[in-house]
C-alpha cells in the first residue's frame, strides 16, 4: 500500500526558509505528479504547488510564486517544498498529495484530482 509522510515543518520566525519533505513508499512513485496544497486554521484547503512525473513542470499558486519551489527525487521516492521569505499568512498544515492520474499531461490544481494523501506537516510563521 503506497503511503506519503511528510516531514520539515515547524515554528520559523517570517522570512526564514524552510524546506518540507514527502517521501513515498512503493515502485510506481515516478509515474505520477505530484502536488502540495496548505490549510489554515478556519480555511479551506488550498493548492500550493505541482510538479509532473519527471519534474520538467511546475504550476504555483500566486499567493507562493517566487517565495516557493517544488521539485523531486525519484530515485528517493521524494518531492520537496522549498519555502523561503515566509510569511504569517503560509501558515498551516501542509499536505503533499499524489495525482490521481499516471503521467497526466496537464498538471493538476484541485483537490480532487489528488486522491493519496499525508498526514500533513505543520509549518507556523510568526511575525
Amino acid at each position: 500500500q503506497v503511503q506519503l509522510v511528510e516531514s520539515g515543518g515547524g515554528l520559523v520566525q517570517a522570512g526564514v526558509s524552510l524546506r518540507l519533505s514527502c517521501e513515498a513508499s512503493g515502485r510506481t512513485f515516478e509515474s505520477y505528479a505530484m502536488g502540495w496544497f496548505r490549510q489554515a486554521p478556519g480555511a479551506e484547503r488550498e493548492f500550493v504547488t505541482a510538479i509532473s512525473w519527471g519534474g520538467a513542470r511546475t504550476i504555483y499558486a500566486d499567493s507562493v510564486k517566487g517565495r516557493f519551489t517544488i521539485s523531486r527525487d525519484n530515485a528517493k521516492n521524494t518531492v520537496y517544498l522549498r519555502m523561503n521569505s515566509l510569511k504569517p499568512e503560509d501558515t498551516g498544515v501542509y499536505y503533499c498529495a499524489r495525482d490521481r492520474a499516471i503521467r497526466r499531461p496537464v498538471l493538476a490544481s484541485t483537490g480532487i484530482q489528488y486522491d493519496l494523501w499525508g498526514q500533513g506537516t505543520q509549518v507556523t510563521v510568526s511575525s
